[in-house]
This record gives C-alpha cells, sequence and structure tokens, in this order.
C-alpha cells in the first residue's frame, strides 16, 4: 500500500468539495474487482476505477466511496487473518479511511443502507456492476450511456476531470518524464536486437524500474500501418520503420501516451526522411496553435492540411490541398483523427463515450477520418491532450477498389510506390494548455529526424 502525503489528502478533500458544489445527491463510486485470467486464483492485475482513483487515490480492491457534501465515507471489509499469509499484513480500513482523508469507515455490508437517492458511475469489471445494479436497484451496464442522476453525475465528474488541478499534474508529469526515459532506452536497444520484443522489453523494464506499469498495451512494431498492433515476434531489418507508442502510468493511475518513428538502422532512408518531416510538421504547427480557445477540431484540420500540402509537394497526392482535404483523399494515408483527452484514462474517460469528449450538442461526423476525432471542444487551460499525426499505408485501404476508383486522379500511384519504405509513422506527444499557450509535457524526448537518429546510433 502506497503512503499518501499531505498534499494528496487535501487535493482529494478539494475534489470532493467541487463534487459538492455541482451536485446536490449523494454518489456512490466503486473500486472494482480483479478479474480472473483463466482461472479463480490467476488473475490479471488489479486497475481501480478512474472515477473512484480520482476522490479516493488509492487502488483498494473491492472497495466503494460514498461522496456527499464534500464528505467521504469508505466501505470495504478488512483483510482475513489468512491473507497476510498470501499477502502480507495490509492495514485495515479505518487505517486507509486516514490515509485518503475520510470522514468515516465502514464494512461493505452496510452500503446498502446508503444506497437510497444515490448515483454511480458503471464499472468495468461485471461483478462490480452486477453488484451497483443490485443494490441501486436499477440496471447500471458500462455498454449504455448513464441515464438519470448518474447522467448528472457523470457531466459533473467531467467538468472537474476535463482541467486537471496541481495534484494531478505532478502525477501527470512523473508519468510523462518515465515515458520519455522507456522511449530512449527502447531506441538505445534497437540496433542490438533481432525482434521487436526485445525493443518493447527495454522500454518497459524502464517503467516497471520506476514502479509503474504501462497505460495500455504496448505497441512496438516494424508495421506501424497497423494502428493498434500488439504483436512482437517480427524481426527488425536493416531500412524498416520501428514504430513505438509505450506510455507509462504512476502508481496511482496517471497516464503518459508517447509515440516515436526511428530506423531500425539509425539511419532514415531518404524517402522515410521526406514522409517523417510532413509528419512532423504537421505535428508542430498543431503544437504551435494550442492555446485556450481553439477548437481542438481545427487542429485535426489543420494536421489534415499540412500533411496533404506536404504530399503534393512530394508529388504523392496531386490538386490543390484544400481541395483534396475537402474530398478527404488524405484519409487514404492519416486516417484517424489528430488525438484525445489524457489524464486517469489513457484515452481519458472515454468508459463515459463522447460524453467527455464531445462538447455538449455536439456528434461524430459520418466523415471517413474524421469520425475518429475523439474529442471535439474548445480547449481550456489545464486540459491535457495528445497530438499524434501520423502517415501510413494500409493496404486494405489502399487496395480497395471503391477507395482506388474514388481518388484515382488524385493519387500519383507510380510516384506513391517509390515510398515502399514507409509502412507508418506517428509522432505524439503529451501537450498540456496553459493560459498563455502550451507545454509540452514530454519535450524531453525530442522529435527532429536528426536526434532521433543519434539516440539509435549512440
Amino acid at each position: 500500500m502506497q503512503n499518501t502525503s499531505r498534499f494528496l489528502t487535501d487535493t482529494l478533500r478539494l475534489r470532493r468539495q467541487r463534487l459538492a458544489n455541482l451536485i446536490d445527491f449523494p454518489a456512490i463510486l466503486w473500486s472494482g474487482s480483479s478479474s480472473p485470467r483463466n482461472f479463480p486464483a490467476n488473475v490479471f492485475p488489479f486497475r481501480a476505477s478512474s472515477h473512484f482513483l480520482y476522490f479516493a487515490g488509492l487502488a483498494l480492491p473491492n472497495a466503494a466511496i460514498r461522496l456527499s457534501a464534500g464528505k467521504l465515507e469508505l466501505f470495504m471489509n478488512n483483510p482475513q487473518p489468512e491473507s497476510a499469509l498470501w499477502h502480507g499484513e495490509m492495514p485495515h480500513r479505518e487505517e486507509i479511511a486516514q490515509m485518503i482523508g475520510a470522514d468515516a469507515a465502514k464494512p461493505m455490508a452496510e452500503l446498502e443502507l446508503w444506497t437510497p437517492g444515490a448515483a454511480t458511475i458503471a464499472v468495468q469489471d461485471a461483478g462490480s456492476w452486477t453488484q451497483q445494479s443490485q443494490l441501486l436497484n436499477r440496471w447500471v451496464l458500462p455498454q449504455k450511456p448513464p441515464q438519470g442522476i448518474d447522467l448528472e453525475l457523470a457531466k459533473a465528474i467531467i467538468s472537474l476531470r476535463l482541467i486537471h488541478d496541481d495534484g494531478a499534474l505532478a502525477e501527470l508529469r512523473k508519468a510523462a518524464a518515465v515515458t520519455a526515459k522507456a522511449h530512449r532506452a527502447g531506441m538505445a536497444a534497437t540496433t542490438r536486437a533481432q525482434i521487436e520484443a526485445e525493443v518493447r522489453a527495454a522500454m518497459e523494464q524502464v517503467i516497471i524500474a520506476h514502479h509503474m506499469t504501462t497505460s495500455y498495451n504496448s505497441i512496438v512494431t516494424v508495421h506501424g500501418e497497423v494502428l493498434h498492433n500488439e504483436q512482437y515476434h517480427h524481426p527488425l531489418q536493416p531500412g524498416d520503420l520501428l514504430l513505438a507508442d509505450v506510455g507509462a502510468e504512476t502508481e496511482m493511475g496517471w497516464a503518459a501516451d508517447v509515440t516515436r518513428t526511428w530506423p531500425v538502422n539509425g539511419k532514415f532512408s531518404s524517402t522515410q526522411r521526406d514522409i517523417y518531416d510532413v509528419v512532423l510538421a504537421a505535428h508542430d504547427a498543431c503544437i504551435a496553435k494550442i492555446q485556450p480557445g481553439i477548437e481542438y477540431q481545427d487542429l485535426h484540420l489543420l494536421a489534415c492540411t499540412v500533411i496533404t500540402e506536404g504530399l503534393v509537394d512530394l508529388g504523392i497526392l496531386q490538386g490543390n490541398p484544400q481541395d483534396l482535404v475537402e474530398m478527404d483523399a488524405h484519409t487514404l494515408f492519416f486516417p484517424h483523427g489528430i488525438g484525445h483527452l489524457l489524464g486517469l484514462d489513457v484515452h481519458d474517460m472515454e468508459d463515459l463515450g463522447d460524453l467527455a469528449g464531445y462538447e455538449e450538442g455536439r456528434t461524430r461526423s459520418n466523415r471517413f477520418g474524421l469520425g475518429y476525432l475523439r474529442l471535439n471542444r474548445p480547449l481550456r487551460p489545464g486540459m491535457l491532450v495528445t497530438i499524434e499525426p501520423g502517415f501510413y499505408q494500409v493496404p486494405a485501404i489502399l487496395n480497395d477498389a471503391t477507395w482506388r476508383s474514388t481518388y484515382q486522379n488524385v493519387v500519383n500511384w507510380e510516384r506513391l510506390s517509390q515510398f515502399a519504405d514507409v509502412r507508418g509513422i506517428r509522432i505524439e506527444d503529451d501537450v498540456l494548455v496553459t493560459q498563455e499557450g502550451s507545454e509540452v509535457l514530454t519535450a524531453a524526448l525530442p522529435t527532429e529526424a536528426s536526434a532521433i537518429e543519434n539516440l539509435v546510433s549512440s
């Protein structure tokens, strides 16, 4: 069990008071429970619900908190005497309550006495949301958007979690710093590695050594055109590009999310360098534009335009860049959104669907590419977002007869074939919106091609 500081305890109390200023009914948040991998005693690592963590600060399995009028009551059972044999001595709930600044601590069996009129947010594991549904006498399902007072609670929590307080920022900076170190270790290990798994191991070793875990399943692949590739068996060959999308998560659950792409042999080919510089130009242009009031969708469209201009300059696309963006020609190579919210979740609060990502009254576009945009809000000071443009040659897209017919006159297919050694490039950083503009929390990890080459070669 980690220790909590006075700073954290004060932060947690302030969050609870801010929630009390937004709702006039009690809220009960469950932490969740471990899920078996293949038999009951062999479980996946426990990860507490992010909404629970935001107000409780500790990853307590099989626990719940009741928030009302700025007060917090902790509900959990004390460890059984025999559990010390397997797990060591654990603190009792009264000790934990003191650690997190709770106002009371009660056994889990008493929770049902305090459920009337309470709102909640569904936990992801089936055991927990089943318990939520039973105690609250209504269906609480993670697959369905919240309704009634649950929706009111969700909106209140979103308004708090969108803008990071000092406690959150301290954790997010720690995650960013360790993530930068992990990527440097991955680059340094590449020239000695035989397969992707060895580079992944070098990166995750750094994260584990800092008593953290990964904030999502690591992507370390020479097949960067597969956006969420989780296979690590491919050999590393001279001339390949390695795309690594790896982020650390602190002990308290706060995430980083960073992607770099580098040449396996330490030197970009001329075609790889050309495309890399196009993606980097979009990355830099978006970050330079970030300031309060800027629409995140406009950043996405800016990235689309810069990438399209670069591909026109390289002779891959043909036509006026603005017209090409209007006809979604860029989505042949940049099919996803420019990024997302970042916080306790790597895609922050996406357990609530688009409630957090989309300003009220807005819905997802039906345009390919734009429809994958995960965030559509004006930026405000204290928000943390990712900026992650990319270029991908996805066979399923480029070889599709309908796509080729639609864009046959705007793609120079012969010229494109000269860039066959570029499967996928993505460059991603974590950017905090400030009062004056922005701060790149992951700036310790360079993005310039020459600097990347030096890190790999050294």
